[in-house]
């Protein structure tokens, strides 16, 4: 699977690029059919502590998943994210396979 990762209004490091994908690469053993994704890294102008963004768009074939968080780091915006989408390619993998049986 191909991660693209887009960072607005700030430069992101390696480090902070090579932990958004091992983390959302992990998607892939819970859906074999991922296409791709994307994941954008916004950082919103304001005094607000949680002005970090993170957005993950899965691309499976028929169907997108997406995640948006507003959180205080990037890392934690990741993880919230790839665990909510976790949950919800489980639960299309099960809808993909209850139609199949029917």
């Amino acid at each position: 699977m191909k991660v693209f990762t887009q960072s607005v209004n700030f430069n992101a490091d390696k480090e902070l690029i090579n932990f958004v994908e091992k983390k959302v690469g992990t998607l892939v053993k819970f859906h074999d059919k991922i296409v791709d994704a994307e994941v954008f890294l916004k950082v919103q102008n304001t005094s607000d502590k949680e002005n970090k963004i993170t957005e993950i768009k899965i691309n499976i074939p028929g169907s997108e998943l997406i995640v948006k968080r507003e959180t205080k780091t990037f890392e934690e915006g990741v993880n919230a994210a790839v665990d909510n989408l976790k949950r919800q390619l489980k639960r299309s993998k099960e809808k993909l396979r209850d139609s199949m049986i029917s």
